[in-house]
């Protein structure tokens, strides 16, 4: 949800996010929309996680590409990208004020059962320049 509760960022196994307001009538329906993200050449790969800036409201997706994105979904912009993980992307949290992003990177098993690098978690410091949106 985000942060003011007015809507919602859904990801998918199909490498989207829709992200929909709960706005009553027609307004909402007029505002939600879809993207397509984590993606590699033609390969897609599932959007695992995501998570809101808890001051800007712009969020935050990470994949099985083993990429995490930071969005802003007002203006429908990409804001940044992190450097890639050894595996995928299967949590993320920012904390209290939204200067740092933790990102657990594990398996997901989404090419089944192999060898994969080991689970880890990262707590990487944020820029407002990275997650404040872009008008």
């Amino acid at each position: 949800f985000f942060p003011n509760r007015g809507g919602l960022a859904l990801g998918s196994i199909e490498g989207r996010v829709a992200v929909e307001y709960l706005d009553d009538g027609n307004e909402g329906k007029k505002k939600k929309y879809a993207f397509k993200c984590h993606r590699i050449n033609e390969t897609v790969y599932p959007v695992n996680t995501i998570a809101f800036h808890p001051t800007y409201g712009t969020f935050a997706t990470g994949g099985c590409d083993g990429t995490v994105v930071i969005w802003d979904g007002m203006n429908k912009k990409r804001l940044t990208s992190l450097p890639k993980f050894a595996t995928s992307i299967a949590a993320l949290a920012f904390n209290h004020d939204g200067s740092e992003l933790a990102i657990a990177s594990s398996y997901t098993f989404e090419e089944g059962e192999r060898d994969h690098p080991r689970d880890e978690i990262f707590v990487r410091k944020i820029t407002q320049d990275e997650v404040k949106p872009k008008n």
